[in-house]
């Protein structure tokens, strides 16, 4: 079934409570996994809060320089814990499981010789260009991968965010990098004398640590950032790129594919707090 085929609403049957907290209204993977792997990011990124705050910046005799940074890191820091949160608790346009019943399907109004797929591991009525994630147990529409780090897929509705996610997250640790070498630089200037309000051995413990992590952490979200925007302009998932399938869908063109994922042009794009209005209608079979 294509997303411009004929669709006939009706009643919603209710929430799926699958692959869902807090009483059925938040989205959350329960994998044990993708738990540990959220939370050792949100370690990551406290490590770096700590240093670059009490170690790098707040020792600094520069009130400009000292403010200044410290405002655009503190921006950036959270920026991506809020891309990283919408990520992981957004619903990433997962099918209800079971709904290919009987009653379902004579409830879509069905054309002569339409077709519609059903996924045999979740019982779904299974869209276009959805994919059966075995983590989630749920096909996935517009499903580009399944990340550990966010504990969810990345889909049709949140892969905004996780674009966002690895934006901020190189920014943050681009910036972080810059100011581990600022303090070092500083600190051999200064012969180690009121630089810092450790030790010099415990500085340079806490300044390689976090120059080690910046530099993997930048190199690996801006070559993960810029899988997303070429996936996103060529209008095909990673995993239709991985598996080489075949376009059976009329493909946009890179601007319209860019609006499908971030919305109309404005500084929303730059949000992870705004959610792209959907362009075209979902049947409550889709819908979880």
């Amino acid at each position: 079934m294509d997303d411009n085929d004929q669709v006939i609403f009706y009643p919603n049957q209710g929430v799926d409570p699958h692959n869902r907290c807090c009483g059925g209204s938040m989205w959350c993977i329960q994998d044990i996994c993708g738990i540990i792997c959220a939370i050792f990011t949100w370690l990551l990124i406290l490590y770096a809060e700590f240093v670059v705050t009490f170690v790098t910046l707040l020792p600094c005799p520069y009130p400009i320089f000292q403010c200044v940074n410290m405002v655009i890191f503190q921006i950036f820091a959270f920026l991506a814990m809020a891309s990283h949160l919408r990520t992981m608790f957004t619903d990433p346009g997962a099918v209800p499981k079971g709904n290919a019943t009987k009653e379902m399907i004579q409830h879509l109004g069905l054309r002569e010789g339409q077709v519609i797929y059903k996924c045999p591991k979740c019982c779904c009525i299974k869209p276009s260009r959805a994919h059966h994630c075995s983590v989630c147990q749920r096909c996935i529409r517009k499903m580009d991968h399944h990340c550990p780090w966010v504990n969810n897929c990345v889909g049709e509705k949140n892969q905004k965010f996780f674009v966002l996610f690895t934006l901020y997250i190189a920014a943050m640790s681009m910036h972080a990098l810059y100011l581990c070498v600022s303090q070092f630089v500083w600190c051999l200037h200064s012969e180690w004398k009121q630089c810092s309000w450790y030790t010099p051995p415990a500085t340079v413990v806490f300044l390689i640590f976090l120059g080690f992590e910046a530099l993997l952490f930048a190199i690996f979200t801006m070559v993960m950032f810029a899988t997303q925007l070429q996936a996103i302009c060529s209008d095909e998932t990673g995993i239709e790129q991985l598996k080489k399938e075949e376009a059976r869908w009329m493909k946009k063109s890179k601007w319209k594919s860019l609006q499908a994922v971030f919305g109309r042009v404005s500084i929303t794009w730059l949000s992870p707090f705004s959610q792209p209005a959907p362009k075209i209608k979902v049947d409550n079979y889709l819908q979880v």
